[in-house]
């Protein structure tokens, strides 16, 4: 056995060597089981309904690997006693799905809402569960060339972190205490501020003497979560943006406007009767699109070479068959299934009226829905799903697609309309087609059945796609897709971007302007993209996460040994995965009583913006109190979905 639990070989094998699992092929233990399919069912709701709301505010998602595993060994084998290490593998490869069929629906679904469409929960369902099943069912063919023949070569560390904790959960701990104190807290501080109104949960402040100048915050703990998870660098990269918005450019704007007496377009009054936020919304937004839109495709370009080489070393996966005997640990779906689903799902884009792409639409959608699908399931065997650019792929599907349409004939809202729905299915099957490689080399290395976990996907694509078209709804009545309280950064971007082509209709000069901040900001080898979404977000979303970003950074700094500090890193991580869930799940509950128009708030807040102030940074110094306390049990990291 290696030092962190799992078996020799686990990272990497000597030429000849075989790999044997942590339960050998010929060890049977309960697996697919009605417990873990109504548990990962749960849990794959439970955290795609929390991070559909964090990334419609912040443009975020968090994986739900690991938390979902260390949830599942909680329950699983510390209260109902069960031990089986593939029962809890099952769990989280269902719940994972969940999360990342949320992350492909709100990058671009509420762009619908944004047109003024009311899309029903049943086409919204359908539009997610094929493009997730698109996403399990095209990465199948090349697991065993990813998985296998590549283990060594690809690192696939959210793949291998999950082992890693499945593993020490089996030999004892599970560090779940502290996924379930954040998420006590997040859910608590969300239901008084945001429920009971008890406090402002936004505060901003204008700058004395520096007209059009603010700062703000967003008390939120899940921001918090957000910033010590994605580090203080990131962090930083996303303030730079926030700052170049509120007191450079806005300030600008405003200095300038006010000897201007007649409105610039896209405002429909002159600067100077404009506030910060009216500003902010009629240019700086569109800036930031630019920003986003470009940063996005710079990196994809970055990743051309890693692209192509990841299709065109993929693709030797494709066709190739097991020899000999098939063991448990290497049987996939039957390959007749896998391609008669991927036909069926083809031919249901074509014919559906949820879905109005034609057949245009559906070979577009099986296209694209290849290629990224593919390069998506590699490249985070490369790099993690963090640097995996979902994003990036979607808006150069939308710009090919809706050039096509347009050029085949669509127009006007149904061409925009088509053209969006096929960047929902190909981003949907990208993001769930890089959970599943991911979930599927966490499988290889504790022992798992992949063709069980292949039906566990598909359970868990199912079962989100049943109800995020709730989700979803209820959001936008209670918050209003493209306020200030659900932002949809993304979706608003894919807009943009199809409004742009088939109308021609927008501000391209300030489109332009956010293309070259990021071209320079390329040219000085600073990262374009999270300056780009600081600078097209509100400066109060980036300034909570700003802190996290800092406790996370003085946790790097001051711990100088490697293992001590990966381990209060990992327990941060978990304790502000913890906070994000717990206010994902309350703002949802709230959405739903605001759904049916039940009210509960006080009449006067307890607190005012000081205050509110101050219990925010107790929440802060709770996260780094848990980092930092001396006694822990040993779990492992998770990571960000990219943006």
């Amino acid at each position: 056995m290696s030092k962190k639990g799992l078996p020799d070989g686990a990272y990497g094998l000597k030429e000849g060597q075989k790999y044997v699992p942590y339960v050998p092929s010929e060890k049977k233990m309960p697996e697919f089981t009605v417990l873990s399919i109504v548990l990962g069912v749960l849990l794959s709701a439970l955290f795609g309904a929390a991070n559909a709301y964090l990334g419609l505010k912040v443009g975020m998602t968090v994986s739900a690997s690991i938390p979902a595993a260390v949830v599942s060994m909680a329950i699983v084998r510390v209260i109902l006693q069960r031990k089986s290490i593939l029962e809890n593998n099952m769990v989280q490869t269902i719940a994972s799905a969940g999360e990342s069929l949320a992350a492909g629906a709100i990058f671009t679904i509420p762009a619908l809402f944004l047109w003024g469409e009311a899309p029903s929960v049943l086409t919204m369902g359908i539009l997610t569960f094929v493009g997730g099943a698109l996403g399990v069912l095209f990465m199948i063919p090349i697991r065993r060339y990813l998985i296998v023949q590549e283990h060594g070569k690809l690192p696939y560390p959210e793949g291998v972190a999950c082992a890693e904790v499945l593993v020490a959960g089996e030999e004892g701990g599970t560090g779940a205490i502290y996924v379930f104190i954040g998420a006590l807290v997040g859910l608590i501080y969300k239901l008084a501020g945001d429920g009971f109104m008890m406090f402002p949960t936004s505060i901003d402040f204008e700058i004395p003497k520096y007209h059009g100048a603010m700062v703000g915050m967003d008390v939120y703990p899940a921001l918090l979560g957000v910033g010590f998870i994605v580090g203080p660098q990131i962090s930083a990269y996303m303030l730079g943006g926030a700052i170049l918005g509120w007191l450079v450019l806005i300030p600008a704007i405003s200095f300038f406007g006010q000897y201007i007496n007649t409105p610039i377009f896209p405002a429909t009054k002159p600067i100077a009767e404009l506030s910060i936020t009216q500003i902010w919304k009629s240019y700086i937004r569109y800036i930031g699109a630019g920003a986003v839109a470009t940063g996005g495709i710079i990196s994809l370009i970055k990743s051309i070479p890693t692209i192509v080489n990841s299709f065109k070393e993929a693709m030797k996966g494709y066709g190739k068959k097991a020899t000999g005997i098939i063991e448990r640990v290497d049987a996939d779906l039957n390959p007749k299934f896998v391609i008669a689903g991927v036909i069926v799902l083809i031919v249901l884009m074509a014919v559906l009226p949820q879905i109005p792409v034609k057949i245009w639409g559906a070979i577009l959608i099986a296209i694209f829905g290849f290629f990224f699908v593919t390069v998506s399931s590699r490249i985070v065997g490369l790099v993690g799903s963090s640097s995996n650019p979902v994003s990036g792929m979607t808006i150069a599907t939308l710009l090919f697609s809706t050039v096509i349409l347009k050029a085949v004939g669509y127009k006007d809202k149904e061409g925009m309309i088509a053209a969006l729905i096929i960047g929902a299915v190909v981003c949907t099957a990208a993001a769930i087609a890089g959970d599943t490689s991911q979930d599927l080399k966490t499988g290889y290395l504790v022992g798992a059945t992949p063709w069980k976990q292949q039906v566990g996907e598909l359970i868990g694509v199912l079962a989100s796609a049943a109800v995020i078209g709730f989700i979803l709804i209820m959001l936008h009545q209670a918050y209003t897709f493209g306020s200030k309280e659900l932002s949809a950064p993304q979706a608003t971007l894919m807009k943009l971007v199809i409004e742009g082509i088939m109308e021609g209709n927008l501000p391209w000069n300030l489109v332009f302007m956010g293309v070259f901040i990021s071209l320079m900001l390329e040219l000085f080898k600073i990262p374009s993209l999270p300056v780009a979404i600081g600078l097209y977000l509100p400066i109060s979303l980036s300034t909570p996460i700003m802190v996290g970003g800092i406790i996370r950074g003085i946790v790097d700094k001051k711990i100088k040994d490697e293992g001590e500090r990966k381990e209060k890193v990992e327990k941060g991580i978990l304790y502000s995965s913890g906070l994000i869930a717990g206010e994902g799940l309350m703002g949802v509950i709230l959405a739903f009583f605001a759904y049916f128009e039940i009210d509960f708030s006080l009449k006067n807040p307890i607190l005012e913006r000081w205050g509110a102030l101050v219990l925010f940074l107790l929440v802060a110094l709770s996260l780094a109190y848990f980092v930092l306390q001396d006694k822990s049990k040993k779990v492992d990291v998770n990571k960000t979905k990219s943006v």
